[in-house]
């Protein structure tokens, strides 16, 4: 079930966990994501529809589904994409970096709009900055909520590190790069709604990051 976790003004954050795989790379891994839900009782935006259209289609509920919003384009993400956009009348939002790993899963249906850095999204009420964080793969993105002390970083800031760059598309000096120009750069009480696991802030994340870099991974 969805469930509210934020609210400021007439927008709220709501989260949906759903669970299916993810492939890349010759492997195949069991996986729970995180998909939020950001609007009110009239309008909501979607981002990441990941593995269950219904479950996702009975959280937005009677609301106009404004845009299914996808943080990049590795399939757990955004397997359930286009069967909620078919079911809703939404429009897809992709990163056209992400453009040849969106076709790895969805080689017949292209994303219905592009996403840019510094393109600004409305829903109810409040704006969502589109932040290119590439690194994960090439079309990351993060949006950032001023309104509602959020970002949704997808998976390129989790709690406890940057996410993974151990597969094609991905590059380790290129997510650092980009949490440390356009993620720490934001409030450190800002709330990190990540694509997996649990939510943090940039002020816990921040002193880990040297740590990583260290590390070299």
């Amino acid at each position: 079930m969805a469930a509210t976790e934020a609210a400021a003004g007439p927008a709220r954050v709501e989260h949906l966990v759903t669970s299916g795989t993810f492939s890349l790379d010759g492997g195949t891994w069991d996986v729970d994501n995180n998909v939020w839900l950001v609007g009110d009782d009239r309008e909501v935006v979607v981002i990441d529809a990941a593995h269950d259209a219904d479950a996702i289609a009975e959280a937005v509920g009677e609301r106009r589904l404004v845009a299914i919003v996808c943080t990049h384009a590795h399939d757990d993400h955004i397997d359930a994409a286009p069967a909620l956009a078919e079911r809703t009348g939404a429009p897809i939002l992709l990163h056209p970096a992400d453009t040849e790993l969106w076709k790895r899963t969805h080689p017949d249906r292209a994303p219905d709009g592009e996403l840019a850095d510094g393109q600004r999204l409305s829903v109810a009420g409040a704006e969502l900055t589109v932040l290119h964080t590439p690194g994960h793969c090439h079309g990351a993105v993060s949006l950032y909520a001023p309104a509602l002390g959020t970002v949704f970083t997808g998976d390129t800031l989790f709690q406890g590190g940057p996410g993974a760059t151990g597969r094609t598309f991905s590059d380790f000096p290129t997510i650092i790069e980009s949490i440390r120009g356009k993620l720490l750069t934001l409030p450190e009480d800002t709330v990190v709604r990540t694509g997996h696991g649990d939510a943090t802030t940039i002020g816990a994340e921040a002193p880990q990051l040297e740590e990583w870099i260290a590390r070299g991974h």
